[in-house]
């Protein structure tokens, strides 16, 4: 007789409290550059270290007038669908990185310093269960509790700032304690991914990410949809391993199809452990 799964609910959690240390390690690692690696390129399509430096800068603006100012945050063109809102924020990125251009490395540390604590209260003050301003669309959903935002604004922080280390030869920010929430917020998009699945009832898709930083993730299908847990099952009909690093890189886009089959090992029914390598858990 086969071992009873040992599959449990994911959790919601609060990774607000990570936001300080996170941000501590930035700008460390940004005051240690030299004046060449604010232009070095990063992986972060055509954006230098400045650029992305800049990005981050208008993420705290953003959040503090949309969420915690409620200033209007309406779109300029009409949003019909997931593809209008990838092109709508993209377009919004590339015009505040033009912008930001005119601006000196030491102006937009002074205006990190000055925004990225006022963030980090305001994240703090919010009701963890409380509604988002705005759904995770990257997990197929329009309305999201406030700490599946706040852990979607932590991993788009933590790649940043892994992109930015990757740039200038600094060590990765890949301490359980920095990855594993990064991973575990990421993993959260499976369900969204898979929703154009189709495999019976029952059927079970075991995804273990290695390394220190790593853990493993069951996708269990219902009747009409699938469903993530944390854990394994004994006897999955796929089981999809992969290092933590192709990890990281394949959610956020940073792998092509072709590098991500050959360093991600499935087992079992590809056909149902081989969409996972589609995941995405950034807008794009």
């Amino acid at each position: 007789m086969s071992p009873p799964s040992r599959l449990t609910p994911l959790a919601a959690v609060d990774l607000a409290p990570l936001f300080p240390g996170l941000y501590t390690e930035l700008m460390t690692l940004l005051r240690g550059l030299s004046p060449g690696d604010w232009s070095r390129p990063t992986a972060c399509a055509l954006w230098s270290v400045k650029d992305i430096v800049a990005h981050l800068v208008d993420g705290c603006l953003r959040r503090l007038s949309f969420g915690r100012d409620r200033l209007d945050s309406t779109p300029d063109r009409p949003i019909t669908g997931y593809a209008d809102l990838v092109a709508y924020l993209n377009d919004l990125n590339a015009r505040w990185i033009v912008a930001s251009r005119r601006l000196s490395p030491a102006v937009l540390m002074d205006l990190l310093d000055f925004t990225e604590p006022q963030l980090h209260r305001y994240f703090s003050s919010l009701d963890p269960e409380g509604p988002a301003r705005f759904g995770v669309a990257w997990a197929g959903e329009e309305h999201s509790p406030n700490w599946f935002d706040i852990g979607r604004e932590y991993t788009e922080r933590w790649l940043h700032q892994q992109q930015i280390r990757e740039a200038v030869g600094a060590a990765g920010l890949t301490a359980r304690q920095w990855l594993y929430p990064a991973l575990d917020i990421f993993v959260r998009a499976l369900p969204f991914t898979y929703m154009v699945v189709e495999a019976p009832p029952g059927t079970a898709v075991e995804i273990e990410i290695t390394g220190g930083a790593g853990g493993v993730w069951t996708l269990t299908r219902g009747s009409g949809s699938w469903t993530l847990h944390s854990g394994r099952t004994p006897e999955p009909h796929a089981r999809v391993t992969m290092d933590q690093e192709t990890a990281w890189k394949l959610f956020s886009k940073g792998l092509s199809p072709e590098e991500a089959g050959r360093r991600v090992r499935i087992q079992g029914d590809t056909a149902v452990g081989r969409p996972a390598l589609g995941t995405l858990a950034i807008m794009g």
